[in-house]
């Protein structure tokens, strides 16, 4: 499923000759489990190394989950893991009951049924609630054998005791912003029971996953771990021929290439379908193709079967240009890092130049067999995100709509009346449970304009929200072409009575340049000054990437202390007239 997974030796070995490098990502993760897991921690270190993060982990004991979470003295607190992987078995869950399940009666059951997952959610809260950490569990397998044989469905078998578990399971955790719940049923569906649980493997060391699978196993986990580091990626850039549709229109013309219901044609609808999925979740599209415009286009506007519009797309490069100052084209248009852009082309050599030139793209050669391309993005992690929020769902519709802005923008004679036609409108309110998610991710994301680029979980921001000296604000956007949603966030600290220090003031590359940033300022100086603050003191942490934010503060009139700025209230702000502010 994966392509080109290494063996679990390999990472034990690589493992032990990790280097000590100071990468800019670090993470602790913890490890319980109900079975023997020997080398899963070992197999996460190396692959977060290859993506540049330094990870630290914690396992514990063998079937030790419950000592270790309910002891708040226990090594695991001690160790304090950010993300921690709660593992599972359903014969370990249910002991004895598992065997001798089929001599009680469905209400003794269904009762133990429930017992077992008020342990495990039980448990689950318990370690939230003592720290600010996010627990990751396992839903449970279910053997594929039962005493009942044909009959097991007629009766409520083990098979159904499990369904209705996992099932409960989701449905008690689902609003549970700190747990998630990872699908290892499906896992031992994908790659089959026989394959990873060995009888012998099992019998001798509780080995419920054998070696050959745990790269897999870790593979899937890294998925979480991905976007908590706001590692994910949020754009993907495809090729055109043989890779939206069969064939190269230029030679086989309109009517030409495969693309329909029948095969091979449906293999690239099929393709199409899947990324429009995740470009209705928040996924950015962009097209870099070397083609003629005409043909690539007519194609995509009037090709019946095409399920991929242009309307869907928020840049287009579709020349003879080579494909390196294209990307870079897309990069600057929809004005993105290009670590965050995912390229997929079929050409090899396309695929080796852009590895070589920009080694930031994450570039992927499609494989010879189109039939593969769909199982091939299913089984990515890097469009993982850990909260679905509003923005990330009409993100696709704020790159329409970004479109239109630079029409206006080149359209329009200078940027003063550019800026005045916008009729922008900033609304800033407190922190709330609703707007966590999106300031966090906007922490973990927000590169150019971010004074400190601190990096802030959920858990943290909620717990910074519950502190009186704390002062967290989001800020949404919106203009005469549509919302750009929450794309700014602030948080404030009140060092003593007559000082506040700005620990995070940030903004989305999408708005900044557009007087919003000042328009925020304004709030926070106005804000401070009606507290009976007298001093604003900020800090300006530089970076590879936030150089757009360099001379902020000293165009806002702060004044340069030692590592600090500092803002007398005293002294004359104005909010930017072309900029309408709405406190709430």
């Amino acid at each position: 499923m994966y392509p080109n997974e290494k063996s679990l030796s390999y990472y034990i070995r690589e493992a032990k000759n990790l280097k000590k490098i100071e990468y800019g990502k670090k993470i602790k993760i913890g490890i319980l489990s109900s079975f023997t897991i020997t080398g899963l921690a070992e197999t996460i270190k190396v692959k977060c190394d290859k993506v540049n993060v330094n990870c630290c982990t914690y396992v514990s004991g063998y079937n030790q989950y419950n000592q270790e979470i309910l002891n708040s003295n226990s090594n695991l607190y001690q160790f304090k893991p950010e993300i921690l992987f709660l593992v599972i078995d359903s014969k370990n869950i249910f002991k004895d009951d598992y065997e001798v399940f089929y001599t009680k009666n469905i209400d003794e059951r269904k009762k133990i049924v429930e017992e077992k997952l008020d342990e495990i959610i039980n448990l689950a809260k318990i370690f939230v609630n003592k720290t600010n950490s996010k627990i990751v569990i396992s839903n449970l397998s279910i053997p594929s054998y039962s005493s009942f044989g044909i009959l097991e469905n007629k009766d409520y078998g083990i098979s159904q005791m499990i369904l209705e578990f996992n099932q409960k399971l989701n449905a008690r955790l689902k609003n549970e912003p700190s747990i998630y719940v990872y699908d290892l049923l499906q896992f031992f569906y994908r790659f089959g029971e026989q394959n990873i649980a060995e009888p012998h493997k099992i019998a001798i060391g509780d080995i419920k996953i054998t070696f050959d699978y745990l790269p897999y196993l870790a593979e899937e986990l890294i998925g979480y771990i991905k976007p908590y580091l706001g590692l994910n990626k949020k754009c993907i850039v495809l090729d055109l021929d043989n890779t939206l549709w069969g064939g190269i229109v230029g030679e086989d013309g309109f009517n030409g290439i495969k693309l329909g219901p029948e095969p091979p044609g449906n293999i690239f609808m099929d393709f199409q379908r899947w990324i429009l999925a995740l470009h209705h979740r928040g996924i950015i599209l962009a097209i870099n193709s070397k083609n003629n415009l005409d043909d690539a286009m007519k194609v995509i506007r009037e090709h019946k079967h095409m399920i991929l519009k242009e309307e869907h797309f928020a840049a287009i490069q579709i020349n003879w240009i080579d494909k390196i100052q294209n990307m870079k084209e897309i990069a600057e248009e929809i004005n993105i890092g290009l670590d965050s852009i995912v390229f997929f082309d079929d050409d090899p050599r396309n695929c080796e130049i852009m590895k070589t030139a920009l080694p930031e793209v994450l570039t992927i050669n499609l494989p010879k067999d189109p039939s593969l391309y769909l199982p091939l993005i299913q089984n990515m992690n890097d469009f993982n995100v850990l909260k679905i929020t509003n923005e990330d769902k009409k993100r696709g519709q704020m790159y329409y709509q970004q479109k239109q802005r630079s029409e206006l923008k080149n359209e329009t004679v200078n940027l003063e009346k550019y800026l005045e036609k916008l009729e922008t409108k900033v609304t800033i309110k407190n922190a709330d449970q609703v707007t966590i998610p999106r300031i966090s991710q906007l922490t973990m994301k927000t590169n150019q304009f971010n004074l400190t680029t601190k990096r802030y979980s959920e858990e943290e921001i909620r717990h910074m929200m519950n502190d009186s000296q704390m002062k967290i604000i989001s800020v949404q956007v919106e203009d005469k072409f549509g919302d750009n949603g929450i794309t700014g966030a602030c948080i404030i600290k009140l060092k003593n009575k007559k000082e506040w220090y700005i620990d995070t003031f940030l903004l989305s590359c999408r708005v900044i340049g557009r007087e919003i940033e000042r328009a925020i300022m304004s709030f926070i100086i106005n804000e401070a000054r009606e507290r009976g603050l007298e001093t604003i003191i900020a800090e300006f942490i530089p970076t590879k990437k936030n150089s757009p934010t360099e001379n902020f503060l000293d165009k806002c009139g702060f004044k340069k202390e030692g590592e600090f700025w500092i803002f007398n209230t005293s002294k004359e702000f104005k909010k930017p007239s072309i900029v309408s502010l709405i406190v709430k």
